[in-house]
Parts: C-alpha cells; sequence; structure tokens
C-alpha cells in the first residue's frame, strides 16, 4: 500500500455549489489565513472558535463525510468548573457542519463523567467580507461599513460598499439551552447529567444582495441540496466503470463524484445551466477554459455534461471591444465572478475574457459534443455564436495579420500570459528569460487548426459544403505554415512558440505534446516528437513535465515551470492515441494512476511536483492546489477513454472502439455509455498481449467496430 499523501494538510473543506468552507482540522477559522466560509466570492466568516469556559477543545478527529459534510470530533481539556475542576477525556463533542446555500452546524455534547457538568460554551466569529481574491493573497482591506446587530437571539452582520451588499445571520435553533450574545461570542450555560447529552443546531444565513440563501435545519440527519440532487442524476447517468483492477475502478468512481459536486448553477432568461467550476476552494466560478476542457474529457462518459456549457459560455460570448476586461466581438470568457473588487471596478472579471483559447477550443468542444449527442437543436441554437467566435479567430485572434493567432492583454489588470500556462512566469526562453507578449504559441495554432477542422464537419451537417472546404482550406494553409515556422529539426521537436519579434521561443516544453491532439504534426515527424517528450528531461515517470529539466527556468516545484498537470498529460494521451501510439498512452496513464495511488482517496490534484520517480519516493503536491480540480479529476476519464480508443459518431448510429489495454488493467467493462438516445455496455479484456472486446448489452441501435 503506498504513502498516502494529503494535499494541503490541516485544512477540511466542503462545498454545495459556489458557497465554500475551509477550515483548520479542529474546526476553527483564522482570519489571517485563506480560510473562511465564503459565498459568491466574499468570506461571510472570518474567525471561528469554539470553547469551553474560555478552554479550547482538544480534537479527537476530523473528516469529510461528504463534498458538502465534515465531521470534527473533540473532547475536553482539563478546565476549572464553578464547583471543581473537570478532568479531561469526560466529554465527548461532536460538530457537524453542512454546506446548504447557507451552512448549517450540529454541537452534541454527552457527558461521560460520573457527574453533573456545567459550563459555558462559548462560540467566537467575526465577520470580514473580505474579498475572495484578497483572502487569497493574504493582503485584506476593509473598503466598505460593517454592521452587526443582535435582536431576537439572531446575530446579524451586514457589509455595505455602495450597492455591493453582503451579510451573515446567525440563529441558534433546536437548542437544550438559551442562547446569549456579547463581547463577539455566543455563549450557552450549559449543564448536563451524568450520561446524557446537550444539542444546538446553528444556521448561518447568507446575505448577498437581494438573495437570502439560508441552510437546512437538518439536526444531523441526512439530507440532499438542489446541487446534491443534480450530482446524484450525474452519477446515475453517467458511464460506469467495473475492473479487477480495483484501485483504477476507485480513481475513476473519484472523479466522478467530485466532477459531480463542482458542478455548478447558472440562470439567464428562465433557463439553468449546469456547468463545471474550475476546482475547490478559489476557483469555484465560471471558467471558460477549464469547463470546456472538462467537458471535453468527459463527453464519453456523460455528454450532457457539454451541453450546459457550449450554452452558457455561448449566452456570455463578448460583443464589443472593451480592452479593461479585455474582450472582442465573438470572444469567450475565461472567468466570471461575483466578489466586491469586481463589483466596483477594481478587478474586471465580470466577466473577463483574457484567454486566448477558450473560444477555439469552444468550437472543437462544439463539434465533439454533436458527434456524441447528435442533438442538432443544439448545434442550430449555437450557430451564431460559431460565426462569431470563427470572425474572432481571423479579426482579433490573429490581430497583426501573420497567420497566427497571439494574445496580449489590453487590460491595467490583465493577465500576462493567457494560454492554459497562464502564471506571469511560465513562459520562457531556454536561458530561463521570461519571454514578452504578444506570444503565438505552438499549441494554441494546433487548436486553430482543429477547430477549422471540426467547423468544416459543421457546415456539412447544414448542407453548406462550399463553407465547408473553405475552412478545410484555411486549416490546410495553417498546417503548412505552422510545420514550417516552429519546427526545431536540430530538436526534433517544435518550438513553444513564437515571441513578439516572431522568432522561435526554442524551450522545450509540454505544449508541443498536445500538437498530437490537435493533429497538426505529419507523421513523419510524430515520431521524433514522441520520442523527444519521453526523453528524461521531460517524462519525470509520474508524467510529462511541464517544462524540460535543462531550462534555466526550470523549477519543479513551480507552478507551470516544470511541475506535472495531469489534465495536460490526459490531452497529450489523446494526442498519442490519434497517432497511433498506444503504448505511449499506457504509459502516461500509469504514470498518473501510480501518482493518484499516493493521493488520499485517489483525487487527482490540480498539479504536483516535476521530481523525477524512484522506487523510493512519492508524488510531491504543490502548495495551495485546487483539489478537487475539475480537469484533474476528469484526466482520469480521458485517460481510460484513450486507452479504449472510443470515438462517436452519432448521427450515424456508430461508435468505434481501439482498445490497447496494459498489463495493469487486463480487464474493463464501460456500463451505461451513452452514444446518442443509445446506451451501450462493453466488456474489454487482454488475452496475451492482444485486446479482446464484446458488445454486452445495448439499448437502441448502435454499430460498434473497430478500425
Amino acid at each position: 500500500m503506498p504513502t498516502k499523501v494529503i494535499i494541503n494538510p490541516g485544512l477540511i473543506t466542503i462545498n454545495d455549489g459556489s458557497s465554500f468552507l475551509v477550515t483548520a482540522s479542529d474546526g476553527s477559522i483564522n482570519s489571517n489565513l485563506p480560510q473562511g466560509f465564503f459565498v459568491r466570492d466574499t468570506r461571510l466568516i472570518s474567525y471561528y472558535e469554539i470553547s469551553l469556559n474560555l478552554h479550547p477543545l482538544v480534537l479527537l478527529a476530523s473528516s469529510n463525510i461528504s463534498h458538502h459534510s465534515a465531521l470534527y470530533q473533540f473532547t475536553n481539556p482539563q478546565f476549572p468548573t464553578i464547583k471543581r475542576n473537570l478532568p479531561p477525556g469526560c466529554l465527548l463533542i461532536s460538530i457537524r457542519r453542512d454546506i446548504v446555500e447557507g451552512m448549517h452546524e450540529d454541537i452534541d455534547i454527552t457527558n461521560y463523567h460520573h457527574e453533573p457538568v456545567e459550563f459555558q460554551l462559548m462560540l467566537a466569529l467575526r465577520s470580514d467580507f473580505a474579498d475572495i481574491f484578497d483572502v487569497k493573497s493574504k493582503q485584506i482591506l476593509t473598503r466598505g461599513v460593517t454592521n452587526t446587530t443582535w435582536q431576537d437571539s439572531v446575530l446579524k452582520t451586514d457589509y455595505r460598499n455602495g450597492d455591493f451588499v453582503r451579510g451573515v445571520m446567525t440563529e441558534a435553533v433546536c437548542s437544550s439551552s438559551q442562547v446569549h450574545y456579547a463581547n463577539g461570542r455566543l455563549m450557552f450555560d450549559v449543564v448536563i447529567a451524568s450520561g446524557k447529552s446537550w444539542h444546538t443546531c446553528i444556521n448561518f444565513t447568507a446575505i448577498a444582495n437581494g438573495d437570502i440563501l439560508k441552510p437546512q435545519t437538518t439536526c444531523s440527519v441526512d439530507h440532499n441540496t438542489k446541487a446534491g440532487k443534480i450530482r446524484d442524476e450525474f452519477l446515475t447517468h453517467a458511464t460506469k466503470l467495473k475492473s479487477s483492477n480495483t484501485e483504477i475502478q476507485e480513481f475513476y468512481q473519484q472523479a466522478l463524484i467530485d466532477l459531480a459536486a463542482m458542478r455548478i448553477q447558472l440562470e439567464d432568461n428562465g433557463q439553468q445551466f449546469w456547468m463545471p467550476a474550475a476546482g475547490i476552494p478559489w476557483f469555484m466560478a465560471v471558467f471558460g477554459r477549464d469547463s470546456i476542457i472538462t467537458s471535453l474529457q468527459s463527453i464519453a462518459v456523460y455528454h450532457e455534461f457539454a451541453s450546459g456549457t457550449l450554452l452558457k459560455l455561448a449566452q456570455l460570448q463578448a460583443k464589443d471591444l472593451d480592452d479593461w476586461h479585455d474582450a472582442q466581438p465573438g470572444k469567450m470568457l475565461h472567468e466570471l465572478r461575483h466578489d466586491e473588487l469586481t463589483k466596483i471596478h477594481q478587478l474586471p472579471y465580470n466577466p473577463y475574457y483574457g484567454t486566448v483559447d477558450s473560444t477555439i477550443l469552444w468550437i472543437v468542444t462544439l463539434a465533439e459534443a454533436y458527434s456524441w449527442n447528435a442533438d442538432l437543436s443544439m448545434l442550430n441554437e449555437c450557430r451564431t455564436s460559431l460565426e462569431k467566435a470563427l470572425n474572432w479567430i481571423d479579426k482579433y485572434g490573429d490581430f497583426d495579420g501573420d497567420g497566427f493567432v497571439e494574445y496580449l492583454t489590453h487590460s491595467t489588470h490583465g493577465l500576462r500570459n493567457q494560454a492554459w500556462k497562464d502564471s506571469g512566469d511560465a513562459i520562457v526562453y531556454p536561458n530561463g528569460k521570461l519571454v514578452e507578449p504578444p506570444i503565438a504559441l505552438c499549441e494554441v495554432q494546433g487548436y486553430v487548426y482543429e477547430a477549422w477542422q471540426k467547423a468544416a464537419v459543421i457546415y456539412e451537417v447544414w448542407g453548406e459544403q462550399e463553407q465547408a472546404k473553405k475552412f478545410r482550406q484555411k486549416a490546410e494553409a495553417l498546417y503548412q505554415r505552422f510545420n514550417e515556422q516552429f519546427w526545431m529539426e536540430s530538436e526534433g521537436f517544435y518550438c513553444l512558440g513564437l515571441d513578439n519579434h516572431k522568432q522561435q521561443i526554442q524551450s522545450i516544453a509540454s505544449n508541443a505534446g498536445q500538437l498530437l491532439f490537435s493533429g497538426i504534426v505529419p507523421q513523419e515527424r510524430a515520431k521524433k516528437l514522441v520520442e523527444r517528450l519521453f526523453q528524461a528531461d521531460l517524462w519525470c515517470g509520474w508524467g510529462v513535465r511541464t517544462l524540460s529539466s535543462k531550462n534555466r527556468g526550470y523549477n519543479p516545484i513551480s507552478y507551470q515551470r516544470g511541475s506535472v498537470w495531469p489534465h495536460d498529460n490526459s490531452m497529450i494521451a489523446a494526442g498519442l492515441k490519434r497517432y497511433g501510439y498506444h503504448q505511449e498512452v499506457n504509459r502516461i496513464a500509469e504514470g498518473i494512476f501510480a501518482a493518484a495511488s499516493y493521493f488520499q482517496s485517489g483525487r487527482m490534484p490540480e498539479l504536483f511536483a516535476g521530481i523525477e520517480r524512484q522506487d523510493n519516493n512519492f508524488p510531491v503536491p504543490y502548495p495551495d492546489a485546487n483539489i478537487p480540480q475539475a480537469w484533474a479529476a476528469g484526466s482520469i476519464l480521458f485517460l481510460i477513454r484513450s486507452i479504449l480508443g472510443l470515438e462517436a459518431n452519432a448521427p450515424q448510429h456508430k461508435l468505434k472502439v481501439q482498445p490497447h489495454l496494459p498489463e495493469y488493467l487486463s480487464d474493463l467493462e464501460l456500463k451505461n455509455l451513452a452514444v446518442g438516445d443509445v446506451k451501450v455496455s462493453l466488456h474489454f479484456w487482454r488475452e496475451g498481449e492482444q485486446t479482446q472486446w464484446e458488445v454486452t448489452h445495448t439499448d437502441g441501435e448502435l454499430y460498434v467496430y473497430q478500425q
């Protein structure tokens, strides 16, 4: 059994939709740390501590129960009471918290002392209403006015900055004792006979402008929320996996649970959309690129996942030129927030469009979704948005007319780098020096190539052959142009991109691996590219590093200059499958699965260090990595799909399989795989070095074949 590596040790995180709670393992909240109860990008509770006669509790154990519930178990230290000292270990204190839009807390205390006990239970709490970006950066600044009232046993704290309003109402219910409030504390005078118990519930109701987000009063009874019901619907209808390799089966199931928990609800003109947020805790918001890539990764598992993402992003598509928001007509958003800094126009996230690839990948995902769901109405509804997105590529993506799409922020608070490697120091020359934008990254050109190919397919569905021909010609011209200017013959590899002088950025990075995903690599160059990916400076044993260890800017514990990102590796693996490199697909999958075996619950973090894999070490987590992270969870699903080579053509009722099971995964069964309105179950197994397969069940007409 591998050593279990805990991401962000000492923290417990739970959520319901975009409401979430981050506490220390003892349930406390420290306002000086990135902890608290957050609703709509604002911290409503910034400090929380429970004590008995001002003495802190002694933690026994704590853990998540589910994605929206946590349980903390305590006993008492020795402390003085009015009659005498209470010995340690006489009380069992259980605290359960549930995030249900607002937050509900159950406190139960059982007295195992041979005498009655009498003490004061105190809950110290404060609200700073800090902006989520301030909390994350640990630079808290109060900009508005806070007011607290205690009336009818309800503690209400309001915050206002202009028309930005947040608040929290704290109320004890179902309590065995009357509650009082003074000096920043809720206080209960507790008397418990020997062998008896005491109970109270605390409801924390969130206020966000005109919305009142009430928790459910549960008194420790299991319950379900709107987000929970959507989660359960997802888990019921998603493709099931069964294997004698129970570890990989568990990784797959955990990935489904994590993706289900990260779906957030959006409403517009009476329509409701559920789409994946990027990650917990700091990215429980609408993200263009993350939601699109997650939809691509999971499309064979639950292709309805993509529909909400595609339609909602289409509604949020930029209409005007707006430098503050880095917006141009036809562009898909990067991020949508509801925080104070955005509301008062100090940040541009309402929404912000500083992403070079969301628009392009939206087109790819639209075509891929149609190939799995055969939903012509979805395709037709997105037609105008598709045309605008295609126009954005030509007019604004390639803003200098050199035939390549590049990025450059126009916002004073915009992102310096605007592809998936979007940290400010991610893009470097071989000597480690930062590259100045505008930058035309290699994988972005691959995305454009694939988007034009997919657009051609969509126009053929609409019977518009001339349009289809036009986009195939554009793709072919880009193919030639790209391979002339981005290939480095001496390295047998593609350069990272072109800099602001249109010179090659000759760094060796994982970006080039994603070119296989788009199909822009000639077959004769693919072999060299693949061999280079698995040389020791890029391949660390757990996966492909984001940057070569030979680069002067390499740092294995940095964010994007040498770390390993599961989603990046899953896209590289999908590209390897496209080019027929089945063993290399399995090699990447083995590395990622091996890393997952060390992480708690087999849950993939956002990223981990690119430190070389050895017999006596384990994958090292990146500090503050989001976990769960949507596209990290999605990587598990995408790797399984790549191993099996699943490709759907739902409009023609076809499913292609190209399975090559590795030794570590000798059998696998998929149930409830949806292709259009048909459900199919498939069984795969190894016989010697060969993989066999059979259809075990179909609910509808579907031709399954192997090429």
